[in-house]
């Protein structure tokens, strides 16, 4: 009676059944893209656009689900995304076991509070053995910093073989390149590692600048093309006649006031260029316009010219060169002015490319990706983007922990014991939040043709019996010690993956009741998420 007619509304442990059964399946629709034997998903846009990937954050940002639980869920692969950069597919699949393992508590009539409460404790406790289980790595262990870096990519296929370990050691070198140390705190912002993409060639001729790429090209064919121990300008202000705002009329009576006006303008804009000249500038970045006759004495003067660079470039030609941003042309001194080896118009794929490289102590750089297709290129930077979140991730905090499920493992045996510990009904929930965790190597498993049932069995001894690293070695389809394999992965990811999956869980069980108001926000009564919501439990 309260609500509009062709509203709806779902109560109690029907809006709870619906809400895990939805986020059950957004997790099994990433699943099997899990590890390096995962498969690729091919999505397709409504305007015919295909996306070949198997990284989870793109996933789900591309399917475009409309019910609020599996919205919910998206939200995790985002923030996993955003804060390390790797880890989206297992933070999710953790979620889907964990809402599965949940439901089985409920019907045996545990309360959704019992439950919350429990995986609470189990995460936090988690997190604890995380820690415990971890090793040391630092800015200068490149060997483990490579090993990270070629892991979070090894689920790409683009990435496959040598070039794997290939690009590993350019991300590596342009992580620890960017990276401040303050207090022996370590700090990397990922945006100042620039990946500009170019299809064409190999993925083997992707590079790594030393400086910056700008996508633009010299402005006047009489300047320069290749300048070395440049000195950079960078100016934030347009070199040309500033037209008045509000309408004003000049009058001019006779030719030689038109010439006399023009030869002004002419004399503006000579005296603008001189300015630059004079502060010993040989490379100029200008934010804005420049106009004709400027470009003219600026070539005169053999200056390399650029406009119109985005401000987001500025900042990175301004960490890697040394050179200060400049507003007007008064301020433009010897000391605002940075320096490169090297600045270079270059054509990469058909198009001019000024390249600023060679600088001294740059604390920015570019990667270029190259590859066949656009698809190849495309893929390639998302394994790029994992990658830089995985070796940031793993010297910010300092921590790696060993891959391949065995961590899981390794977390899942000690929350058992914790557990029986804890007693009551509580127990119960913590012993499920332990099994949900074992998800990730009964997938990785499975992915390589083994047997789930055997191989948790026999993980189960051999973590019992000590064996802390042991876990599944996909690319050679059997169990075995990974810390002598060399799988391993920043303990930020799998910290960062457990707090997610423990906290949607925990969000989507206090749920007891969905009111949709008439219209499209319907959906959720008959599944939404493209018809998730009708789908069941495996």
């Amino acid at each position: 009676m309260v609500l509009p007619e062709g509203s709806a509304r779902i109560l109690g442990r029907d809006a709870q059944r619906t809400n895990i059964a939805v986020g059950y399946a957004v997790a099994s629709a990433v699943k099997s893209t899990l590890g390096p034997r995962g498969m690729d998903k091919m999505m397709v846009s409504e305007m015919g656009d295909i996306v070949i990937t198997n990284d989870g954050a793109t996933i789900l940002k591309e399917m475009n689900v409309e019910h609020p639980a599996a919205k919910m869920m998206v939200e995790i692969a985002k923030t996993q995304d955003e804060e390390v950069g790797d880890g989206t597919t297992s933070a999710v699949v953790i979620a889907g076991e964990l809402l599965k393992k949940a439901l089985e508590l409920l019907e045996q009539d545990v309360h959704p509070s019992t439950i919350i409460s429990g995986y609470k404790s189990a995460a936090n406790k988690a997190i604890e053995y995380l820690y415990d289980a971890s090793e040391n790595v630092t800015l200068k262990d490149n060997a483990l910093l490579n090993k990270i870096a070629a892991i979070a990519m090894g689920s790409k296929t683009v990435t496959a073989g040598e070039t794997k370990e290939f690009l590993a050691k350019l991300v590596v070198e342009a992580v620890t390149q960017v990276a401040e140390e303050n207090n022996k705190v370590v700090s990397v912002d990922k945006d100042y590692i620039k990946i500009e993409k170019k299809q064409g060639s190999d993925i083997g001729q992707t590079s790594l600048i030393r400086g910056v790429l700008i996508d633009k090209e010299v402005v006047h064919p009489a300047m320069p093309k290749k300048l070395e121990k440049g000195k950079i300008a960078l100016l934030d202000a347009a070199l040309e006649i500033e037209k008045t705002e509000t309408d004003a009329r000049i009058s001019i009576t006779s030719p030689e006031q038109m010439t006399a006006f023009l030869e002004q303008e002419e004399k503006m804009l000579k005296n603008m260029v001189e300015k630059v000249a004079a502060s010993g500038a040989t490379v100029l970045f200008c934010q804005k316009g420049i106009d004709d006759v400027a470009q003219h004495y600026l070539a005169k003067k053999g200056i390399l010219a650029t406009r119109r660079v985005k401000k987001s470039d500025m900042e990175k030609l301004a960490r890697a060169t040394g050179a200060r941003v400049i507003t007007t042309l008064e301020d433009l001194g010897a000391n605002d002015l940075g320096f490169a080896g090297l600045v270079e118009e270059r054509k990469v794929a058909g198009e001019q490319m000024i390249f600023v490289e060679k600088c001294k102590d740059p604390k920015s750089v570019t990667l270029l990706m190259r590859g066949g297709t656009e698809h190849v290129v495309d893929e390639g930077e998302r394994a790029l983007v994992d990658a830089i979140g995985a070796v940031r991730s793993a010297v910010q905090e300092g921590k790696y922990v060993t891959g391949g499920g065995s961590i899981e493992m390794e977390l899942a045996m000690h929350l058992r014991k914790y557990a029986n510990q804890v007693g009551g009904r509580e127990q119960l929930a913590i012993q499920a939040f332990a099994e949900a965790l074992e998800v990730i190597p009964r997938t990785l498993s499975e992915s390589c043709g083994l047997d789930s049932i055997d191989t948790l069995v026999e993980l189960r001894t051999k973590h019992e019996k000590g064996s802390g690293a042991a876990g599944i070695d996909v690319l050679k389809g059997k169990v075995g010690d990974l810390k002598a394999v060399g799988v391993i992965e920043p303990l930020k990811v799998k910290k960062q993956a457990l707090r997610s999956a423990s906290e949607v869980t925990e969000m989507i069980l206090r749920i007891d009741d969905i009111i949709a108001s008439k219209g499209k926000a319907a959906a959720p009564a008959g599944g939404g998420a493209g018809g998730m919501g009708g789908m069941g439990m495996d």
